[in-house]
């Protein structure tokens, strides 16, 4: 059988997708140990706290061992997935050396990149064949007897007992669930505990053989431990939904927000019947033929026209320096729904995009986040923000501004309402707007100038052309 130098593995770490993320969870693997991967491939895809994002292997040979299962959270910098890049087959198990060749042949002066992984000198020897170790036991008791001045006359030396091989989330997983990883027999030929067989060793009725050694009588497990290792709630009528990904940098994200920047919250009910009938008639423009034409797309161009009009309202606060960072360029962001949760994916530079434009980018915008398709680099940079809530038939909210940006918008339901116009009640198309804005950036004169700009927009849309 073929052995592999480590020389010829090469690992590859979870990287940082998203801008500073610090972790991301491994959703699906596309390969498998021994298969073949070439210098590209996407050999799995990860969740990050912002998106899901296919990662491509950088470059060619056999796959050795994936190092996390499908569902595991992953720190930026781990190795993931170890590949032979030596050009042969895919590697066989081999039976341990004895030690002295294990030391000729280990690299000398290598260090683990993270801590608990990578290879070091201390913690690759194999451990010693059957046989080998009451010698190599007797040798250590002895030269420590010559030393405590006891020579020959030393008593019998006790069997020296190695430290267990399980890489940090074995040996967490143990931690918690009070298991000695000295008393378990690893089930792989490389001497490596696994999760499983940690789990095997506390299952009553599949318990693993384990070491056949006198230890010294262990204290209760600690009471963290216990109620990691068994929850108490009633599972029958509750259910507990681990938070990661999406959700949690989410929740991560608003309580920065709510507690950092002082929120103001404007609102004004508008009637919006004019702006019903124009996105009708756009509908059947040709110019807008294949693109997506709402009520959304009005609202997003009157609020690009506000911004236009009162450009102080588009800033960012420096908390380090600070100062205020005026923006010259609006980077819309669109509030979107999706299965793993809320993102605010943007679009650049929406100020300079004509009506047609702005609908293409809203249309592609919507359909990639559904997908979720949406990139990291997507969802960075925005400066204000839309968030519909009348598709879900709320009247209004008092929306939380995204981290680093000034305002955000919410639009209620348009519905039929009794309403005043020239004289006489009638039923017209009516929404009430919400205007959240940072008091530091914005205060209520500015904060009121823009929401009533949108609100004077859609009540007579001509004002695109006129305030333009």
């Amino acid at each position: 059988m073929t052995t592999m130098t480590e020389a010829s593995v090469r690992e590859f770490k979870m990287p940082d997708v998203g801008e500073g993320l610090t972790e991301a969870e491994i959703l699906k693997w596309y390969v498998q140990v021994g298969d073949t991967v070439t210098d590209g491939q996407v050999v799995c895809e990860v969740e990050t706290a912002k998106a899901a994002v296919e990662l491509p292997i950088p470059y060619d040979g056999v796959v050795r061992e994936l190092r996390f299962t499908e569902g595991t959270t992953v720190d930026v910098g781990t190795a993931i997935i170890a590949v032979d890049v030596s050009g042969g087959a895919a590697p066989e198990p081999a039976p341990a050396a004895p030690a002295p060749a294990v030391e000729e042949a280990e690299p000398q002066g290598r260090t683990p990149v993270l801590v608990g992984y990578g290879v070091a000198v201390s913690s690759t020897k194999r451990r010693p064949r059957k046989g080998s170790e009451a010698p190599v036991a007797a040798i250590a008791q002895a030269v420590q007897a010559e030393l405590n001045g006891h020579g020959a006359a030393a008593p019998a030396p006790a069997p020296v007992r190695e430290r267990p091989l399980a890489k940090p989330p074995v040996r967490k997983l143990a931690k918690d669930l009070g298991v000695d990883l000295a008393l378990v027999i690893p089930s792989r030929p490389d001497g490596i505990i696994t999760r499983e067989d940690v789990h095997a060793a506390v299952a009553p009725a599949q318990a693993r053989p384990v070491v056949e050694a006198p230890a010294p009588v262990a204290p209760p497990a600690p009471a963290p431990a216990v109620s990691v290792a068994a929850p108490v709630y009633d599972s029958a009528r509750e259910t507990r939904i681990p938070v990661k990904g999406v959700r949690k940098a989410t929740a991560q994200a608003m309580i920065g927000s709510a507690f950092t920047a002082p929120h103001v919250t404007e609102f004004v009910t508008v009637d919006v019947t004019r702006t019903m009938k124009l996105v009708e008639e756009l509908k059947q423009d040709k110019e807008f033929q294949g693109l997506r034409v709402n009520p959304l797309l009005l609202i997003a161009k009157a609020l690009l026209v506000a911004i236009k009009r009162n450009p102080e309202v588009n800033a960012s606060w420096d908390e380090a320096a600070q100062e205020i960072v005026l923006k010259h360029y609006v980077n819309l962001g669109i509030a979107a729904a999706t299965p793993r949760g809320l993102i605010v994916p943007n679009i650049k530079d929406a100020q300079d995009r004509t009506l047609p434009q702005l609908s293409a980018a809203l249309g592609e915008l919507v359909s990639t986040a559904r997908e979720g398709k949406t990139s990291p680099a997507a969802m960075q940079g925005g400066t204000v923000t839309i968030t519909n809530v009348g598709v879900f038939g709320v009247d209004t909210g008092t929306p939380i501004l995204n981290p680093g940006e000034s305002a955000i918008l919410a639009v209620g339901a348009i519905k039929l309402q009794p309403w005043v116009h020239k004289g006489k009640v009638k039923p017209r198309q009516v929404t009430t707007l919400a205007l959240s804005f940072d008091h530091r950036l914005v205060d209520g004169e500015l904060g009121s100038k823009v929401l009533a700009d949108v609100a004077a927009i859609l009540e007579q849309p001509k004002r695109l052309i006129s305030w333009a």
